[in-house]
């Protein structure tokens, strides 16, 4: 799934080819993926609207237009928006949006879960998500006001998205493992100095996510087709069974709430405060 780094490379690689350009025409392969307004709707308004601006909302991406209405976008799973010329085929792409200079703006999507909307304000999409881990305002206390009084285990709280915008499975893995966290631990049992640990290593892997492009695992691509390099060097990641990088211990993986979690269970102890989960 792409996640902060996956979105954000996708907003920067965009900025420069499509903010000032102007949407010629739009064609829905997927209409099922529009959520506002309908299908005909959205194609329609979307035709001669020129994109002001490009920004990204945890894992959303933001393109304001200059009427004021703004599109927002979600990858889910597997979605990914690539530039290619006109004609040029692509067996996953669900939407195209036609460009006036000449190029499309194909959403690949081979699992149709991504979603679309149209609207005036975007907060009836993104208001619900919590704040931005990268941003300034994000410190160590905002991090532990979330995760006060709560027995869920911390994992499960690094992705929620109503407490931190942007951070999934493969990132919350990588900063737990950093921080030397068990997934499983009560987030109230937490102590001051390892939040403060989790908030600075969590910024670290997101950052360093970014300058490495993002992960490509599947069915995430950079908008020119190219690879994201950050899975190169996940530590725990998408490494069930494998060694672990630091003792040698091979790396476990555990459903916790319906999520895949990777850990090493020697750099990561259980104790203390382990959630049910």
């Amino acid at each position: 799934m792409p996640e902060l780094p996956e979105v954000e490379t996708i907003r920067r690689d965009l900025v420069p080819r499509i903010v000032g350009r102007r949407f010629l025409g739009v064609t829905l392969k997927w209409p099922k993926m529009v959520l506002n307004p309908s299908p005909e709707a959205f194609s329609r308004r979307l035709v001669g609207q020129c994109i002001k601006e490009l920004d990204r909302r945890g894992k959303y991406l933001i393109m304001r237009l200059a009427s004021g209405e703004v599109l927002v976008l979600h990858f889910r799973m597997s979605g990914s928006l690539l530039l290619a010329p006109q004609d040029e085929p692509n067996a996953y792409c669900r939407a195209v949006f036609f460009l006036d200079d000449g190029v499309q703006l194909c959403f690949r999507d081979p699992r149709k879960l991504g979603k679309m909307w149209l609207v005036e304000d975007e907060s009836v999409v993104v208001g619900g998500l919590g704040p931005e881990p990268l941003e300034p305002d994000f410190t160590p206390d905002t991090l532990a006001q979330s995760l006060a009084n709560r027995s869920a285990p911390i994992k499960a709280l690094l992705c929620d998205q109503s407490l931190l915008a942007g951070v999934g499975n493969m990132y919350a893995d990588e900063a737990l493992f950093a921080a030397g966290i068990h997934p499983l631990r009560r987030a109230s049992s937490l102590s001051t100095g390892e939040i403060a640990r989790l908030h600075n290593v969590l910024r670290r892997v997101l950052n360093e996510a970014i300058d490495s492009h993002g992960a490509t695992i599947s069915d995430y691509w950079r908008p020119d087709g190219e690879a994201g390099t950050a899975q190169f060097v996940f530590k725990v990641a998408h490494r069930g069974g494998q060694p672990c990088p630091v003792c040698a211990t091979p790396i476990e993986r555990i459903p916790i709430r319906g999520r895949g979690s990777c850990f090493c269970p020697n750099c990561q102890k259980e104790s203390p405060g382990r959630s049910d989960f």
